[in-house]
């Protein structure tokens, strides 16, 4: 395995790793940066974030690529790995005072090689639509900050729309513009449309059209990242409360939720078909919720501290075999009855179409491996299989890796729960939490499970229990509300103990591995953004208090299962990529790309996809002083 020589094993840096599908190259080459490429000195500044369009140019070298460091916002051709990066020559660059950029998207229905529409957020609640290839500012959004004074946490154009987009603040409520619309000069009034649990949706009163048409309030805390489904039609939102919230969008109807294990929710993603959600936050895991089931059906753990971002691979997710499972099929029926999958819409890939695919000629069990990855700010990259052992627990399958002895037993009085008691007799086993939560719902303790319950890519596990400004005018502050990421929220240091149980199952790692991780979770960039107000220090104080509260109301529950009641992943690859913490991962067809808080964007050539010159370029030794 390549690696920068010169340190010590656990702080290399690697440069390429290796899956089943072959060997992803980092093209050194193919780095973008700021023009000087001197590393970003980090502290206490907004996440870096990276955003593409494609503009359909008639060379066919249409893609673009945007990136905010720090106040700095930069917009380039990107070449990916067919030619070498040129960073004196950016298209655009703009210099923010008194704010700076939090987070951006492009239009994709409007962009062409003469204008794209770009939006931006910033850390003192403005939006701004800028067009960087016309070098010109369309609008700016709150810019009295008579809307939202804090952080914009999100904001994405509304799929199949070319004026309407949601912006994500970190008070925890959400706005839907329309870019023809303004703003006002007066601080909205707003009426009750819906109500639920946990959240509200309010319209706009005003006798004439103004932004914003409605206020989402979900949850309590940031509402740090959202996503909408690949047709557009739901909306996943991850929030500092630990919730992962999933509403109908049109009729912003509640449809589900689930509970991270520890600490706030960073971040979201959807599956290319839509069936599955993956979040990961401050818990350090990954969580797999299924969206027809509402429930947690996998956890993976890889990471050593904060996951801060996850993102499905529609280019390697893959179906083999014939007509899928009854369940499946039954299932598959009532999700496109439900959702009305791409009507009206374009799909973002061909992957749902494959996924979804039938043949009445053949009953076989289809062969479902979906693939995705996450980093975080332990500056690793870890890719997961979610492969048909974990979603069709209960079928025969082709092969079968590992057996296990299922025994169950119900739980004390008055949790309603029923756990289940693994008893491993090869090195990757698992219960099932499906199987669980039907039990406990009627009563009856008794275990289905066949004794051979196959888990590809899990851990064992042990019985042992654990203890107002505006861009480029005034004068504004970074409302910054992520907190220090110390050991005490990392559920491997085991220092968070549910009080409504007397014991719960760790990872089982050995004692060494274990505290060789604690140190590493101390030391590897568990950073969150530095708050500048002192009332936003005793704001994390108190939400640590109730989160430990509300945790130990939902761990056992449908909303949190407990670590032993359902799969837990391994990576497939867990890589040291960065000095800094890691806040990109975007798949792309012929590669992927990954950026850390230094302001290094890189670009990771997929297999067989290297072109000539990007590896001959690669072959030579790395520049000193960036991230490879």
């Amino acid at each position: 395995m390549a690696a920068e020589g010169g340190g010590k094993e656990m702080n290399e840096i690697k440069t390429q790793f290796t899956t089943r599908e072959g060997v992803y190259k980092l093209l050194t080459h193919s780095e973008y940066s700021r023009p000087n490429r001197v590393p970003f000195n980090s502290q206490g500044s907004n996440p870096v974030k990276v955003s593409f369009v494609n503009v359909n140019d008639q060379s066919g070298n249409g893609d673009r690529i945007c990136f905010n460091v720090g106040r700095e916002l930069y917009f380039y051709i990107y070449k990916g790995v067919r030619k070498a990066a040129d960073l004196s020559k950016p298209i655009d660059k703009r210099i923010y005072k008194g704010t700076q950029p939090t987070c951006h998207d492009f239009n994709p229905l409007t962009a062409t090689a003469e204008s794209v529409s770009l939006l931006v957020g910033f850390s003192a609640g403005q939006v701004q639509l800028i067009d960087p290839i016309k070098k010109e500012t369309s609008k700016l959004f709150n810019e009295e900050r008579l809307i939202d004074k804090s952080r914009v946490t999100c904001v994405r154009w509304v799929p199949g729309s070319e004026s309407l987009f949601l912006v994500a603040h970190s008070s925890g409520s959400m706005y839907l513009y329309n870019v023809e619309n303004t703003c006002g000069t007066t601080a909205p009034h707003y009426q009750l449309l819906k109500q639920g649990e946990n959240y509200a949706v309010h319209t706009c009163k005003s006798k004439s059209a103004r932004n914003p048409l409605l206020r989402w309030t979900v949850g309590e805390g940031a509402l740090n990242e959202f996503a909408f489904s690949p047709d557009g039609k739901f909306l996943a939102c991850a929030s500092q409360d630990g919730f992962l919230r999933v509403f109908g969008f049109d009729a912003a109807e509640l449809h589900g939720t689930m509970k991270s294990y520890f600490g706030g929710l960073l971040c979201v993603c959807w599956s290319p078909d839509g069936r599955y959600i993956v979040a990961g936050g401050e818990d350090d895991l990954v969580t797999v919720w299924s969206f027809l089931d509402c429930r947690v059906i996998a956890r993976g753990h890889g990471h050593k501290s904060w996951v801060s971002v996850v993102a499905f691979d529609h280019c390697t997710t893959s179906v083999e075999g014939g007509d899928p499972p009854a369940e499946f099929s039954g299932s598959d029926e009532d999700f496109h009855e439900q959702i009305h999958f791409g009507a009206g819409r374009d799909r973002a890939n061909s992957s749902h179409s494959r996924l979804s695919k039938r043949n009445s000629t053949d009953s076989r069990p289809v062969s479902v491996t979906y693939r995705f990855g996450s980093v975080g700010q332990d500056t690793q990259l870890c890719l997961w299989d979610l492969t048909e052992d974990i979603l069709f627990p209960h079928l025969p399958l082709s092969r079968t890796r590992t057996h296990t002895n299922v025994m169950s037993a119900t739980s004390p009085q008055g949790t309603g729960q029923t756990t289940t008691t693994v008893s491993i007799t090869t090195n990757s086993t698992g219960s099932n939490g499906k199987d669980s939560a039907s039990n406990s719902s009627t009563g009856n303790p008794t275990n289905s499970l066949s004794g051979s319950l196959p888990r590809s890519n899990s851990l064992p596990h042990t019985s042992n229990p654990a203890g107002g400004s505006t861009p480029n005018s005034h004068t504004g502050s970074s409302s910054n509300s992520n907190s220090s990421g110390t050991k005490g929220n990392s559920i491997m240091d085991g220092s968070f103990i549910a009080t409504s149980v007397s014991k719960f199952a760790t990872l089982s790692l050995h004692d060494s591995r274990k505290e060789r991780h604690e140190k590493d979770h101390k030391r590897n960039h568990s950073m969150g953004h530095i708050s500048s107000k002192s009332s936003d220090k005793l704001n994390q104080l108190s939400s640590s208090r109730t989160a430990k509260a509300e945790a130990a109301k939902t761990l056992g529950t449908m909303l949190c299962p407990h670590m032993e009641e359902i799969p837990l992943l391994e990576p497939l690859v867990c890589k040291k990529i960065a000095h800094e913490r890691l806040t990109v991962l975007i798949f792309l067809e012929d590669c992927l790309v990954t950026a850390c808080q230094e302001g290094f964007i890189c670009t990771w050539a997929r297999p067989g996809k290297v072109g000539l010159l990007s590896s001959q370029n690669n072959s030579a030794s790395s520049p000193s002083g960036t991230v490879v």
